[in-house]
């Protein structure tokens, strides 16, 4: 079955649709997560984001998500990690998130890829169009292209796809804290609330280790 451009577009976001719930569906302030998942750095107060650039609802997300960001203290990271819930569709741009942080353009296009595939409605879904949009954005070509193409690329997607499993990522947006909590809520800032109190809490908790080892 072929597709046109719209068409394509279309079939993505119909399936996304089903796959890529909220966190905040759950209507609950937070489930733990067992067996509690490991930090890259235990002295910080790890967040990571599940998402995916087709999710609609990562696409509302994310202005949000990245103001909160700015406005935390030194301690607590921020980690995104994009999903494909095994669909090649959405290993494409999982593949364009990590190639553009490695090219040095992430901060500058995130916003423009979410703005793209939702807005625009271009088709960001296959290599040849994605390329075509990154170097009209002033990527360079081949480095993209090398990127992009490299096994350290298809690791890193691969990785991310294996921790969602380890989390029990179900839908995306799906926030977790310093691997022990999965955040819920009722809407975008209900969960976002949520997490500032959850990092409050790990905060006290990483308090209270510092101190029982003087």
């Amino acid at each position: 079955m072929k597709f046109s451009r719209r068409g394509f577009v279309a079939a993505v976001f119909s399936v996304g649709a089903a796959l890529s719930l909220p966190s905040f569906a759950q209507n609950a302030p937070y489930t733990q997560i067992v067996p509690v998942q490991s930090t890259d750095d235990p002295a910080k107060i790890e967040v990571i984001e599940f998402f995916s650039y087709g999710c609609p609802h990562c696409a509302d997300f994310n202005p949000l998500l990245t103001s909160w960001a700015a406005k935390q203290q030194g301690d607590v990271v921020l980690k995104k990690v994009p999903i494909t819930f095994g669909r090649a569709a959405w290993a494409n741009i999982a593949k364009l998130y990590y190639t553009l942080e490695i090219t040095g353009d992430l901060h500058r296009l995130e916003s423009d890829v979410f703005k793209a595939i939702h807005v625009e409605r271009q088709n960001l879904f296959e290599e040849k169009a994605l390329t075509e949009w990154a170097v009209k954005k002033g990527v360079d070509a081949k480095k993209f292209t090398e990127t992009f193409n490299s096994f350290g690329i298809m690791s890193k997607v691969k990785r991310g796809d294996q921790l969602a499993q380890a989390y029990k990522i179900q839908g995306v947006p799906a926030l977790a804290v310093e691997g022990k909590y999965l955040v819920g809520g009722r809407d975008f800032n209900d969960t976002l609330a949520i997490t500032d109190s959850l990092i409050t809490k790990a905060r006290t908790e990483k308090s209270g280790k510092t101190s029982s080892k003087k």
